[in-house]
């Protein structure tokens, strides 16, 4: 048996790798965003540049570019890639082409190629490895229909993997993050505490199957429910949390929200992880950010905000309006900010 086929059994009886590919990263997921505040910052001077074409560009920080290229078709283009948020190699491919093809579906389109983004430290790690990390991108992708035609790789002290996706969508029937409307409610496609769960994971080498396959799973179902009943406002809930995400599409769009943290799903695990103290830095900056936005009724801890502003990796989509089968976790309001109660 190699290095890498190797294992350990946690304490839950779930294999865990030898080779802990969490070591080898500062952060994980897409809790290693740049924060948010410090991204708007280093591009502002490169928004609003005037083209009759795009259809969705940088000014709202929308999850993926959108180009006109005929009447009836708009052809979508995004980038998504991150270090270790598993230590398996072949789930944390897995859930990086769920994360990156995630964007095209908050955009309301079809994935149709996407190429692989991978930087892999030679010489530390095996490059078995990246082949599992591959592979597991590949399934993914495979699942979603879409082909993975190449890519682009570099020798890098840390190890990191995504794609580079292309998707079409009807130009009429776009998901934006600028079209929400007062009086609706919201709706969440998966549950939070991930980030919460990640993080533990990454610190005592617990696996949590439940997170892993809610990573991995494709946003494509919710995507389709969600154009079909003729909705127009969505985004993914990835790195900046629900409440960085929701503040950005109100923002953008000029409305306000309520809330109803009850009604919000989590992970089993994930209130444990809170308790614990597994809330990640990037988890803390984005509650920093938000939180000048935020009203919180009596009996609302800072907790329960961390909570909503966990660094969530391939999160679900936040809808505006309701999907039936997913829950509504609070509405829209003519007002500004976010209540939570």
């Amino acid at each position: 048996m190699n290095e890498t086929q190797a294992t350990i059994t946690e304490s839950d009886g779930a294999p865990e790798p030898a080779i802990r590919l969490t070591d080898y990263a500062h952060g994980g997921g897409c809790a290693c965003k740049i924060p948010p505040g410090e991204l708007e910052d280093a591009v502002r001077g490169l928004i609003g540049q005037p083209d009759a074409k795009v259809l969705v560009g940088l000014d709202n920080g929308d999850d993926a570019a959108a180009v006109l290229v005929r009447n009836d078709l708009a052809v979508l283009s995004t980038a998504d890639f991150f270090t270790p948020v598993v230590n398996d190699a072949f789930d944390w491919g897995r859930i990086a082409a769920a994360n990156a093809l995630s964007d095209i579906y908050a955009m309301g389109g079809q994935p149709v190629a996407a190429i692989n983004l991978v930087g892999w430290p030679r010489g530390v790690l095996p490059m078995e490895l990246m082949t599992e990390v591959l592979r597991g991108g590949l399934s993914v992708a495979s699942q979603a229909g879409c082909p993975v035609l190449g890519g682009h790789s570099i020798d890098d002290p840390e190890p990191k993997y995504g794609m580079a996706v292309t998707g079409v969508a009807h130009p009429d029937r776009l998901l934006r993050n600028d079209a929400a409307q007062p009086g609706l409610p919201i709706t969440l496609t998966k549950p939070l505490g991930v980030g919460l769960l990640n993080n533990r994971h990454k610190k005592t080498g617990e696996v949590f199957a439940e997170a892993v396959e809610t990573m991995a799973a494709l946003n494509r179902e919710a995507s389709e429910a969600a154009v079909a009943a003729g909705l127009r406002a969505a985004t993914d809930v990835t790195g900046f949390g629900l409440l960085g995400h929701l503040h950005k599409m109100l923002r953008a769009s000029g409305v306000g929200a309520v809330i109803d943290l009850k009604a919000v799903p989590l992970l089993d695990g994930a209130l444990e992880a809170l308790r614990d103290g597994f809330v990640s830095g990037g988890t803390r900056r984005n509650l920093e950010w938000v939180q000048p936005h935020v009203v919180s009724a009596p009996g609302i801890t800072e907790d329960d905000l961390l909570l909503l502003a966990d660094a969530q990796t391939s999160g679900g989509l936040l809808v505006i309006g309701e999907l039936p089968g997913y829950p509504v976790i609070g509405h829209t309001t003519a007002g500004q900010g976010i209540e939570v109660r």
